[in-house]
């Protein structure tokens, strides 16, 4: 069995097993957190308390936040949707009717789950404390993306990499330029 083969059956499995196996409590508070975080929404607000309340390292860390938030939108929405193409799940593996709500673009990479990695894993770096609570939003986004049927699991875990990308590539940015510079 070939090694693509192989991620296409993982996916099937685990996003069949996700969607069944949610509880209906689990469901509805997936379902609050993706709405939360539909269009950045929960990033930027936890980036505006951050700034608000957390003086110089909330500036820094909400700073960081945002910067890799959007690197890692574009490249998973400006640069892979359009060279992947991939189509979404099949709406018949989803026991729920979330998936009429899904977008038209590509599911090849999550961008929600790119934003959310990014976002959190930039925090974190810059403040630990605020990364840890950014971190289980951002896991449940990477959840509800695979349970509503709006991607398979090699999505998000493609997005959660270019998150941790984005997020590398903004803390080390700074020394990259001045190594540069000089």
């Amino acid at each position: 069995m070939s090694i693509l083969a192989a991620i296409r059956r993982t996916d099937r499995q685990l996003a069949i097993k996700l969607a069944a196996d949610t509880p209906p409590v689990l469901h509805r508070t997936l379902s609050a957190v993706e709405e939360a975080a539909e269009s950045t929404k929960l990033w930027c607000g936890a980036a505006a308390v951050m700034a608000a309340a957390g003086g110089w390292r909330g500036r820094t860390a909400a700073t960081a936040g945002v910067s890799a938030m959007v690197l890692a939108q574009m490249v998973s929405n400006g640069l892979c949707k359009p060279l992947a193409d991939r189509e979404r799940p099949p709406e018949q593996w989803f026991p729920h009717d979330e998936t009429k709500d899904r977008p038209e673009s590509s599911s090849f990479p999550s961008g929600h789950t790119a934003a959310a990695i990014a976002f959190t894993a930039a925090t974190a770096s810059a403040w630990p404390a605020a990364g840890a609570v950014c971190a289980v939003p951002a896991a449940l986004v990477a959840v509800e993306r695979v349970q509503s049927g709006a991607h398979y699991p090699s999505d998000v875990a493609a997005g959660a990499a270019i998150g941790l990308a984005a997020a590398m590539l903004v803390r080390r940015a700074p020394r990259l330029v001045l190594r540069w510079w000089s």
